[in-house]
């Protein structure tokens, strides 16, 4: 099984910064790792959304909205993906979710609370 744990989540005033880290544990017995990772996020009365995204190979793709202020990593011998948020705006609160997809298998974490308020 395939288990993904969201941490680095809090409130945060804006123009802050937040580093969210995704801990990967397990595999499916086929792959050892995911082909590709990603940051989503889901406000209130609003669909989830896609915030960044990493392909094995490491390289990011990212949002408009979020392009310049988010940072995507993946650390492989920690099995873990990051996401580093600076230059927070109160439109960036949101649950944000962490999304794994094993060859068009998906898994995700609970997700993690970024509230951004002054």
């Amino acid at each position: 099984q395939v288990q993904l744990v969201e941490s680095g989540g809090g409130l945060v005033q804006p123009g802050g910064s937040l580093r969210l880290s995704c801990a990967v544990s397990g595999s499916i017995s086929s792959i050892s790792s995911p082909n590709a990772m990603a940051w989503h996020r889901q406000a209130p009365g609003k669909e989830r959304e896609l915030v960044a995204h990493i392909i094995a190979g490491g390289s990011p793709n990212y949002a408009t909205f979020v392009r310049g202020r988010f940072t995507i990593s993946r650390d492989k011998a920690k099995n873990t993906v990051d996401l580093q948020m600076n230059s927070l705006k109160p439109e960036d609160t949101a649950v944000y979710y962490c999304y794994a997809d094993y060859v068009g298998r998906i898994f995700w974490g609970q997700g993690t609370q970024v509230t951004v308020s002054s």
